[in-house]
């Protein structure tokens, strides 16, 4: 009988997040022995690819479901906080990767632009005002400006202010120096910087249809080739499931009690994508508004500046829709086969609690494209249908897990979820995903790798991360000092402010 491949470590799924573990571990442990394996036949093809992807970098700057307004009026800022940090250690991450030289201009993945959150009529400015009050004094937030003013507006979002009604009352804050970016490139150089590292692959057109625990104590993979129909069995010590939607069928598989009782509730999107130049190059914003009353969070609608290969584009929604498939490229019997014992009573009580959340997603699908144009031309009224056409987004599976009072939840968010014996891990979930990617994979190799991230491996993250989220969000000076020496490194030079403009 022929011996099993062995490599210390197998990721499934070619997109963000199997990328960046890679290639922590790799400048962690150069000797590892690492395996990525992609279904598809190239990296960052699912949610990582920038047009399956339109919410890109996340630092809680605009994003107003990151800021909820409590009963008595006040907001918390607690999620924007810990989100905005957590980016600032994805780009302490990649700033080290540019010194080395690993790859190239960071334009090709990264670019500077303002995120603005907006907002109308009385209800909606009262709480934007509330909430630039509670942000504005944390040092994350020093930079963020408030404005009622029209004339000023003008200037911020010079696209969406003419054709409005005079006595709309709105309200935006800005802070200039956000970013766009591109996961998907970022992804593949990431993918292509760990090849060239000694013993890693990345395998494409390779499909995991088999896992089980391995004689040794980790696991055996079986993985298919999508294109031959041949199998081969690779034995690992560890095992990360980041497939995307993918993800949840293989922790079943898996058959570990961390990951019993998790379901998945699959959404797909859509976006209205404009290329006209004359339209785009009139808007250079990230601009976030509130979602419909009684709509679920990741219907936030947004108009945003997105730079792909070099050529710049308008996103605007997002729309949702429904299909029961985890991936954009799976199958229609990826919901039901989901379906578990363990599972079904969270996912029943899920169905019974989200009534609107069902009546929202049937009314998204039955939208027409002029329904979408007139939800484009709130933000933009002089929007002009052949200007925009329709583009479908990846799908999101959103996690729902069980719970002692409701029986179950449906989670907005991310969660990692780990063998108790560190040998295998998943992530579960959506939003805000790509841009918090290297805090989740630093908790992840914190749990699972514990003696080394205690140990042996110390003095290289404190070599790659100056600081971490906690002492960032606590220590004004030092976030200054370590997130100017990131964009230094990334070359995020603030744009300069127009004739009359102001940042506060």
């Amino acid at each position: 009988m022929a011996q099993n491949e062995a490599v210390d470590v197998v990721l499934v799924g070619a997109g963000i997040m199997s990328a960046t573990l890679a290639v922590l571990l790799k400048e962690l442990d150069p000797a590892l022995r690492l395996e990525v394996v992609e279904a598809m036949d190239s990296g960052a093809a699912e949610s990582s690819n920038p047009w399956n992807n339109a919410g890109t970098g996340h630092a809680g700057l605009c994003e107003l479901n990151y800021t909820p307004q409590a009963a008595d009026g006040s907001v918390d800022i607690k999620k924007a906080v810990n989100i905005n940090t957590q980016f600032e250690v994805s780009k302490q991450f990649w700033a080290y990767l540019i010194r080395k030289d690993a790859f190239g201009t960071p334009k090709a993945f990264i670019n500077p632009l303002p995120h603005l959150s907006y907002v109308s009529g009385d209800k909606g400015v009262a709480f934007l005002k509330k909430r630039y009050e509670a942000l504005k004094p944390h040092h994350a937030f020093a930079e963020m400006a408030y404005t009622e003013d029209k004339t000023v507006l003008e200037q911020w979002i010079p696209l969406m202010m003419p054709g409005r009604d005079p006595a709309e009352r709105l309200a935006a804050t800005r802070v200039i120096g956000g970013t766009d970016v591109n996961f998907g490139a970022l992804t593949n150089k990431l993918l292509g910087y760990l090849g060239q590292t000694q013993d890693a692959t990345v395998k494409y057109s390779q499909k995991v249809v088999g896992l089980r625990r391995g004689a040794a104590g980790g696991w055996t993979v079986d993985i298919k080739d999508v294109n031959g129909g041949s199998t081969r069995q690779v034995d690992a010590r560890f095992v990360f499931l980041g497939a995307g939607g993918a993800a949840l069928p293989l922790l079943q598989a898996s058959g570990i009690d961390e990951g019993k009782g998790f379901g998945g509730f699959p959404v797909s999107g859509q976006w209205l994508r404009c290329d006209n130049p004359e339209v785009v190059n009139r808007h250079q914003a990230k601009v976030y508004s509130q979602a419909a009353v009684g709509s679920p969070p990741m219907s936030v609608p947004h108009l945003d500046t997105r730079m792909v290969d070099g050529k710049k584009s308008l996103l605007f929604g997002p729309y949702a829709g429904f299909t029961t498939k985890f991936l954009k490229h799976g199958s229609l019997m990826d919901l039901p086969l989901s379906v578990r014992l363990s599972n079904i009573g969270p996912m029943l009580a899920v169905a019974r609690d989200n009534m609107d959340l069902t009546r929202y997603l049937v009314n998204e699908v039955r939208q027409s494209m002029d329904q979408r144009l007139a939800s484009l031309r709130k933000f933009y009224p002089e929007a002009k249908a052949e200007d925009w056409r329709l583009e479908v987004a990846g799908q999101r599976v959103q996690i729902i897990k069980k719970d002692p009072k409701k029986g179950g939840v449906l989670q907005f968010g991310t969660e990692l979820v780990a063998a108790k014996d560190g040998t295998l891990a998943a992530l579960l979930g959506a939003s805000p995903g790509a841009s918090v990617t290297v805090s989740i994979m630093l908790e992840l190799i914190e749990r699972c790798f514990p003696e080394q991230y205690a140990n042996t491996w110390g003095s290289k993250l404190a070599e790659i991360f100056p600081a971490r989220e906690k002492a960032l969000a606590s220590d004004a000076e030092l976030y200054r000092r370590v997130s100017a020496q990131s964009n230094e490194a990334l070359e995020l030079v603030q744009p300069a402010l127009g004739s009359g403009e102001r940042y506060a």
